[in-house]
């Protein structure tokens, strides 16, 4: 029975109307393919507390989770995702580049131009059928 990890990952939107992509790194498990920056919910840890501190210590600003926007499970070859996409609003700082290799913003109807893992995918989709999040 494979593994199965429970993952947050942040929608993030500016006021451009522009969502934050972040590209893998090639040290990175699923290297060169962008998703929402994001990770592990550690034990303990409502999905809102751990998008604070993911984005905190991936992207070094801070934000607030507002709403769970999309959620699957994805079964890739050795594990099993379970990702929760959470729309968030930065409260303070801009998110930096410091584990992914790249960080975009892009136009929802841009976002299927980009490389996307697997488990992304659905929410990627979903934003780019819906209008804006905060409106």
């Amino acid at each position: 029975m494979k593994k199965t990890i429970k993952v947050v990952a942040a929608i993030i939107e500016n006021d451009e109307n522009e969502i934050l992509c972040a590209l893998r790194s090639s040290q990175m498990s699923l290297p060169n393919m962008w998703e929402f920056p994001g990770g592990k919910v550690e034990k303990d840890e409502d999905i809102f507390q751990a998008i604070k501190r993911e984005i905190n210590e991936e992207l070094g600003c801070q934000v607030t989770g507002e709403t769970l926007f999309h959620e699957n499970i994805y079964e890739y070859d050795t594990f099993k995702v379970h990702l929760l996409c959470i729309t968030c609003k930065i409260t303070e700082g801009i998110p930096l580049q410091t584990e992914h290799a790249k960080l975009i913003w892009l136009k929802r109807e841009n976002l299927d131009s980009l490389r996307w893992a697997p488990a992304d995918l659905p929410a990627v989709e979903k934003l780019i059928n819906e209008s804006s999040l905060f409106l």
